[in-house]
């Protein structure tokens, strides 16, 4: 696995599905701050519906739909319909991940701990998720809400450093003297 963060804001992404699966997708990519997601669903449901707002159209993407995207979430179809996007996708160079079909995804989420501009994430390259869950509550236990603000804190910091003309091996000897002073790892 290659663990990368994408700016959601910056990529066009389609979610494509049914029911709270659907539905799961697209508060991952609203709390990512994807800006651009379409939602594509044949049968939505209320809550899906709700969810997706202005942004759902009431049927399963073209290809040419998909071409438009440069990201692809799938999750709430059966495996047929599911493995015809992917392939679809994948003929189209397009990223897709299928929930829960390793075989179909070129990519796994992470389970996440997000603490304003913190991110942490768990990963088990989708072997078990269920094991990720559970790091990530017991991650969620160690890392609470205060580093929000703790990030900020660090960064105007290291903002402050870094226009006192610190260079990058400096920042990092500050870092760690700033942490240690603080004792927020300790």
């Amino acid at each position: 696995m290659l663990p990368v963060q994408l700016d959601g804001a910056r990529l066009k992404i389609a979610v494509v599905g049914r029911g709270a699966e659907a539905a799961r997708k697209i508060k991952f990519c609203d709390n990512a701050g994807a800006e651009r997601v379409t939602v594509y669903s044949d049968q939505p449901g209320e809550a899906l519906a709700q969810i997706a707002a202005e942004r759902l159209i009431e049927r399963l993407p073209t290809s040419r739909d998909l071409a438009e995207a440069d990201i692809v979430f799938v999750a709430g179809l059966n495996d047929t319909i599911a493995g015809e996007i992917a392939a679809t996708c994948r003929a189209l160079k397009v990223l897709v991940n299928v929930e829960d079909r390793k075989p179909f995804c070129d990519f796994h989420l992470p389970a996440l701990v997000r603490r304003g501009d913190l991110t942490l994430a768990i990963s088990t390259g989708g072997r078990a998720p269920g094991l990720a869950g559970s790091l990530r509550r017991h991650v969620e236990r160690l890392f609470g809400p205060e580093w929000a603000e703790r990030i900020d804190e660090l960064a105007s910091a290291r903002d402050g450093w870094r226009a006192d003309g610190a260079d990058m091996s400096s920042v990092k000897r500050r870092t760690d003297r700033y942490l240690d002073e603080q004792g927020w790892l300790g």
